[in-house]
Parts: C-alpha cells; structure tokens; sequence
C-alpha cells in the first residue's frame, strides 16, 4: 500500500513539472530539450492560415478618362511676322506679275506668304530694312522694274546691255530677248548727267582706281568718257545722291556684267533721270 502511494505521488510531481512554462516555450528553448516534432517535416499551410490583407490604395488602378473628340491637337494657322505696307495690293500685283519671289495673294491683306516673298525682293534689290512691309521704296523698285522692257532698249540681236536712265534700271539682252534683269542702277546725278546715246564697252579693270574722286571702283567696265559699269559705293537707292556719271550696280549685278560682258559689247544708254 505505502509502495502504491509513492508512486501516485512520483507521477503527479511529474505532470505538474511539464506544464510549467509561462508560454508553453520554455522547455522547448532549454538546452539539450528536444521536441516531440523536431525532424519531421512543417505542415503544408492552408488557405485559412493566411490572413485576409487588404489591398494597398496605390495598387488600385484608376480608369483612365475617356478621350474627348475634340481633345486632338490642332496646328495654329502661321502668324504673319511682318506688318502690312501702305502699297500692299499694288507690291503683291507687282510680284506677282514678276514671278519668282514665291505665292502672293493680290488682295491686299498681308500673309505669311506675302511676307516672305516681299521680304525676298528687298533682299535682292538690297531695300533696307528687309522687314516684308510694302512701303514706298518696295513699291518704286517693283514698279520701275514692270516698266523695263524689251522693247525700250531698241537693242539689235547681238549681246547688248541696256540702261534705261528714266526707270533706273539696266538689263542684258541677246537675240533680241533680255537674259538678265532687269535690275537696279544708280546714274548720274544733277550736274553729272550720264550720256545718253549707243556706246563700246572699251576698258575693263576688275579694280579700278579713280584719281578724280578718290575711289576704288570695283569691276570696272568703261562706256563713255570717264563714266562706266562698276559696283556702288555707297547705299544705291539713296536718291539724294548719285554718281558722277556712272552707272553703280549692286554687287550681284557688278559681278554679273563684268562676267557677261566683254570689250566691244554694245551699249545703249536712253530717258533721262528726274533732276538732271
């Protein structure tokens, strides 16, 4: 009986003493302990095991806005860059009739395209400032220009260049057509009148030095006397001013007769320029 007793007692020690831990983990983290499960493989999860997460506010994608038929870019109609001159109708005409400065509308309303072919023909005839406008310089130019034809100069078949003192203008004909210009020309002014009549081109110096006025006179081609071809000094449609006989050529044009030209060329000079 008393044998019986202690070994109730042994047992009841024993059941105490495993179920001391405050979390259930001490033993487990004694050392030398070894688990009941220690070796055997983790239980595969189950669906239930994994907490409901919910989804983050940034991964939730917005709809994207439904695009507007009108919401399509469109191009901007091409702003005029230059304002309108006062002879608008009349340089676009003019232009127009000359071809070769590019589209214009004769309407007199200043376009992009009126703009730039304007601009273009101040360019060419060098009618400072080169701003597009149709001012009164634009208009004497294009219109002195129109009056140059053919059939002023009189010219024969032969290589003749023409210089028409009344428009200001000069051009080159062969076979009876013009093949170059016309262009502009500065004469002679009040005083200095350059003669009128059919000369020679009898000297040609690609640098001519004038004793008289004291001037370099570039692509000199002489004519008559001591007035000849040469490219201008100065600002050539500066009417206040002249030469002292000459014809002055933009330096395009200077380039373009000495090239064209050649001692023993014909040259008819007529009209008569305003104030001489």
């Amino acid at each position: 009986m008393r044998r019986t007793l202690t070994c109730l007692l042994a047992v009841a020690t024993l059941t105490l003493a495993a179920g001391c831990g405050p979390d259930g983990k001490a033993e487990a983290q004694r050392p030398g302990f070894v688990s009941a499960t220690d070796g055997l493989p983790s239980p595969e999860p189950t669906a239930s095991a994994t907490p409901d997460v919910a989804p983050s506010p940034t991964a939730a994608v917005s709809p994207k806005p439904a695009k507007s038929p009108t919401a399509k870019p469109t191009k901007s109609p091409t702003a005029v860059s230059c304002p309108q001159g006062e002879y608008q109708k009349e340089v676009e005409q003019a232009l127009a009739t000359l071809g070769g400065y590019g589209t214009v509308t004769v309407d007199g309303k200043q376009s992009a395209a009126d703009c730039s072919a304007i601009k273009k023909f101040q360019k060419r005839f060098d009618i400072r400032p080169y701003n597009g406008k149709a001012g009164p310089m634009t208009r004497s130019v294009s219109q002195r220009l129109l009056k140059s034809t053919a059939s002023r100069c009189g010219a024969g078949t032969g290589l003749t260049a023409c210089v028409d003192l009344t428009n200001q203008t000069v051009w080159i004909m062969n076979g009876g057509k013009i093949v170059y210009g016309p262009t502009v020309t500065r004469t002679g002014m009040a005083g200095y009148a350059t003669d009128t009549g059919t000369f020679k081109i009898h000297d040609r110096q690609l640098k001519n030095w004038s004793e008289e006025w004291d001037v370099w006179l570039p692509y000199w081609q002489r004519v008559v006397g001591g007035s000849g071809f040469h490219q201008t000094t100065t600002y050539i449609h500066n009417g206040a001013i002249g030469s002292h006989g000459c014809i002055n050529l933009l330096p395009t044009d200077a380039v373009k007769f000495w090239n064209t030209l050649k001692t023993g060329t014909t040259v008819k000079i007529f009209g008569r320029r305003s104030g001489t």
